[in-house]
């Protein structure tokens, strides 16, 4: 039987939002130059309210609430642009983790899986455009099933989804709570701060040693 290894996105597999302030890469750093938004307004007034109440969780469609939204903030283009932008600035993948994967992959009793919290659009980019669907066997995402990674729900899914293992599902995410509640629904989390965080753990150390040698970039 075969063991999954899952990951989070932000903060593991893309160098962007992270649970630790310091150690985000932000997207918007030149939004207001570029498109005329201030990111702060952006953060408040449309982060943290309909994308995370509606969004997210897939009640609304991200150029929906883009065009409800970005009128207010100032910026009167295509949402689709401003998504585009988007999309592309929050693209930074962490190129050293994903590079001890691909060798993994190889080995037929393992299963690579993303677990996120993600809208439709940007995990569709994630799997597609950045290429991800070329390491990983399915992405498990919150507008897709329907809730965040704070509630077990989100956890039984993919449960379901990936089917009997002969150990707990490895989990790797950037933040203690998700960690704590994979933890309490069967999971083997582990809170991931830099790639050391994989590479030290011993089960991936133990498989490491049997692949081959650590290749540096997805893709190539």
């Amino acid at each position: 039987m075969s063991r999954a290894i899952i990951f989070d996105v932000d903060g593991v597999l893309i160098h962007g939002y992270h649970a630790r302030p310091e150690r985000q890469v932000r997207w918007d750093q030149n939004l207001l130059e570029d498109l005329g938004v201030d990111p702060g307004r952006f953060r408040t007034e449309f982060i943290f309210d309909i994308f995370v109440k509606k969004v997210i969780v897939g009640e609304m469609a991200l150029i929906e609430a883009l065009e409800r939204r970005l009128p207010s903030l100032g910026f009167t283009g295509s949402p689709m642009r401003f998504a585009q932008y988007w999309l592309a600035k929050d693209s930074t993948l962490n190129h050293d983790l994903l590079g001890y994967l691909r060798p993994l992959r190889a080995s037929s009793d393992l299963q690579f899986y993303i677990a996120t919290n993600q809208e439709h659009m940007r995990a569709l980019w994630l799997w597609q455009v950045l290429g991800l669907h070329e390491i990983f066997h399915d992405i498990f995402y919150s507008a897709r099933i329907g809730c965040t990674k704070a509630r077990p729900e989100f956890f039984k899914f993919v449960d379901m989804k990936i089917g009997p293992q002969s150990e707990p599902p490895l989990f790797f995410d950037d933040t203690a709570k998700v960690v704590d509640t994979a933890t309490a629904c069967g999971w083997e989390a582990v809170l991931f701060d830099t790639t050391e965080d994989f590479l030290n753990h011993r089960y991936i150390d133990d498989r490491l040693k049997r692949t081959t040698p650590h290749t540096s970039t997805p893709g190539t």
